[in-house]
């Protein structure tokens, strides 16, 4: 059943349920056994559909260590998913755009992620200036970069990935020498 979602997905379908069984030979009846709703079925083939942080609970204190765990875990989707990613990143390029829920896996969650990440440094920048970096980092890490580095850049996947981590962290040391000290810092 997973299997059939995600070549659902390549396909550039957010399967229901019904889809993904009949991609499978499975019945309806036993698919809803084990995936009640379209939801659970992307999100048992999809596991950060449904991830509020990336960040175990043995979580560093200091914001590099945090984003460079959450930037690994991002480049192994992205790498693991590669052919639904763009898929999806295809249809969202459409002409009239496809409504936001037709794209499971075009919902800003990195976004979120990253922020998290950044969450030790907002004593020290502005939330609209962190928002700000937040985005910059997710620009450098998505289907998009990967897409552009391997196919216009010419890099192997390894290479690209290894980029992208870097420009996160560039990124982050950028933000963070840029950054006014806040009373009481030295």
């Amino acid at each position: 059943m997973l299997a059939a979602t995600r070549e659902l997905l390549a396909e550039g379908e957010t399967p229901t349920v019904e889809q993904a069984a009949d991609r499978a030979a499975i019945s309806r009846t036993t698919a809803y056994r084990y995936f009640p709703n379209q939801r659970a079925l992307l999100i048992a083939s999809y596991p950060e559909l449904g991830a509020p942080s990336l960040l175990n609970s043995e979580v560093p204190a200091d914001p590099a260590a945090r984003l460079e765990l959450v930037t690994e875990s991002i480049m192994r989707q992205v790498l693991e998913h590669e052919p639904e990613l763009r898929a999806t990143l295809r249809l969202s390029l459409e002409a009239p755009p496809p409504s936001p829920e037709t794209l499971p896996l075009r919902q800003g969650r990195a976004i979120s992620w990253i922020e998290d990440a950044l969450a030790p440094l907002r004593e020290r920048i502005a939330e609209p200036e962190l928002h700000r970096l937040a985005l910059a980092i997710r620009a450098t890490l998505g289907i998009e970069a990967l897409v552009w580095l391997t196919d216009v850049g010419g890099l192997s996947r390894d290479e690209a990935a290894d980029l992208m981590r870097w420009s996160a962290r560039t990124l982050l040391r950028s933000a963070l020498g840029e950054a006014a000290p806040t009373a009481g810092s030295v």
